[in-house]
């Protein structure tokens, strides 16, 4: 997919982290304030940057799931959106990989998955990530 530049801003938000991944974060409009913490720790368990882009990515995606419903004639407001977002290490460092899971109720699955080809190619989460890291659309 070609670069995309935005001909007009629709929403803005800015995030300030301090400390890092055992720090704190917190949004301009104070939606979040969030001690942040190791990934995976069983006795302290935080938000962390991985917990906070599968929130992101899941919700966003299943917007995407949505308009292309409204625009099909589908109701697809059962809909949800399952965002597996893994740490792991690449040749060069460290990096990340998305699996996608998406339940349809009510609709079947040749539609479904065309469904969810559409809403990946709307996404904006799957537009910045398209090329970059490896993301997985599966049909739940």
């Amino acid at each position: 997919m070609p670069h995309e530049s935005l001909t007009e801003s629709l929403y803005a938000v800015a995030a300030t982290a301090k400390g890092g991944r055992g720090g704190h974060v917190t949004t301009e409009d104070g939606v979040i304030d969030l001690e942040l913490g190791k990934p995976g720790s069983k006795t302290n368990p935080k938000a962390n940057p991985e917990s906070l882009f599968a929130a992101g990515y899941a919700a966003c995606f299943g917007n995407a799931i949505l308009s292309v419903g409204q625009a099909t004639g589908l109701d697809l407001s059962e809909s949800t959106v399952t965002a597996e977002v893994t740490l792991g290490r690449t040749d060069t460092g460290v990096g990340l990989a998305v699996a996608l899971t998406a339940t349809l109720p009510g609709v079947e699955a040749g539609a479904a998955q065309k469904v969810l080809d559409a809403a990946h190619e709307r996404c904006p989460y799957s537009k910045a990530t398209r090329g970059n890291i490896d993301v997985t659309v599966t049909l739940g």
